[in-house]
């Protein structure tokens, strides 16, 4: 139990400080909210969801068909130089202000719902594809230790932190609220991004030992 909790917090705090960068999906979420409410955030995770479990289905079946120390330690090492340059680009930008959560309308209008919106705007995305066949991969390779089990308690995790994020987005842009100034955000981007360059480096270990 307690190495699922481990899988979860860790899945959540990773999958929160990508959420949290400014991006697309954050652009598309903004901009559905101002047009369709608080439920446009929601939705949007929602297609992201039915998104990334489909991918995360795919890499369990694939990974388990071909796993060895070469393919496991190799993806563990990669995936944990990934979160260490995305744990750094977080922690520099927020310090050096280059970060900001900027709520007013990016005037992005796409022709269909939140909840397409959120599994198209996902795959036109080119850092979300290298996400999770480096990060996303080493996740799902540690946590089919544990079976269903584990994988769905990364999925759950992962997914958990897209919606308390978008869900607390849409309720800002509706109600017009500034209790998440950049000041909080900020220092929230800080602790993320160093939570992501400690987690990194078991990644790396974890990844040479294997390939060791």
């Amino acid at each position: 139990m307690l190495a699922l909790s481990a899988i979860f917090a860790s899945s959540f705090l990773v999958g929160l400080s990508g959420a949290m960068m400014p991006g697309p999906v954050l652009t598309i979420a903004i901009s559905e909210t101002y047009k369709k409410g608080f439920w446009a955030g929601p939705l949007i995770v929602a297609g992201h969801a039915i998104l990334e479990l489909t991918l995360v289905v795919g890499l369990a079946l694939g990974l388990s068909n071909v796993l060895n120390s070469y393919i496991t330690g190799s993806i563990g090492v990669i995936g944990g130089l990934f979160l260490l340059w995305m744990g750094w680009s977080i922690v520099r930008g927020a310090i050096k202000s280059k970060v900001s959560l900027d709520m007013r309308d990016h005037g992005e209008k796409p022709g269909f719902g939140p909840v397409v919106a959120g599994i198209t705007v996902s795959l036109s995305n080119p850092y979300w594809t290298i996400w999770w066949v480096t990060v996303g991969a080493g996740f799902v390779i540690k946590s089919l230790k544990f079976k269903l089990l584990g994988l769905t308690s990364f999925y759950a995790g992962h997914i958990a932190s897209d919606l308390v994020w978008y869900s607390l987005i849409s309720y800002a842009v509706v109600t017009g609220r500034k209790f998440l100034d950049d000041s909080i955000y900020r220092k929230i981007l800080v602790f993320c991004g160093l939570f992501l360059i400690g987690l990194a480096f078991f990644f790396i270990y974890s990844g040479i030992k294997f390939l060791g």
